[in-house]
């Protein structure tokens, strides 16, 4: 039997050093059955409708330094200008993780998510235009176009956590 995409997601955000807690959420949220309290994710199983959103969130908080992730509680959508700068970063992280995990673009990018873009982000990202990237290679999660190392090219990894 193979693992679940919400299993994989699950682990893939402890396993890159995220803090994710499973618990009953009662309070409305941003993402039905998501909530980041001071920077650790907290999911309830029963009432999260998409277990890409979780990953996606989790792209949020792996992009920020980790004294400011710490400080993160409720929405980490966009909502000063230095968050708002990353959401394209985290868009192409989250790309990069859907490959890490092979698991179904859909599950992340799903028909209810990103203001009805889905399918435009996966045709981009399937065919090598990755929107975000910059950030990524900016915060050295990434090989930069300009590092002639032998290290690979997105959609690899460096590291995923900013810090």
């Amino acid at each position: 039997m193979s693992e679940s995409s919400f299993s994989k997601i699950a682990r893939f955000i402890r396993d890159i050093g995220l803090d994710l807690e499973f618990r009953p959420i009662d309070t409305p949220t941003f993402l039905p059955g998501i909530h980041i309290e001071n920077g650790v994710v907290q999911a309830d199983p029963e009432k999260l409708l998409y277990p890409g959103d979780l990953l996606h969130e989790a792209g949020h908080l792996a992009l920020l330094p980790s004294e400011e992730r710490k400080k993160i509680t409720g929405n980490v959508e966009p909502g000063d200008n230095k968050q708002n700068s990353l959401e394209m970063g985290v868009i192409c992280w989250t790309w990069a993780a859907i490959l890490h995990l092979d698991i179904d673009p859909t599950v992340v990018f799903h028909k209810a998510g990103y203001h009805g873009a889905s399918n435009y982000y996966i045709q981009m990202f399937s065919t090598g235009q990755f929107i975000g990237l910059p950030v990524l290679q900016w915060m050295e999660l990434c090989k930069h176009q300009s590092d002639t190392s032998d290290l690979e090219p997105f959609p690899h990894m460096v590291k995923w956590i900013r810090d």
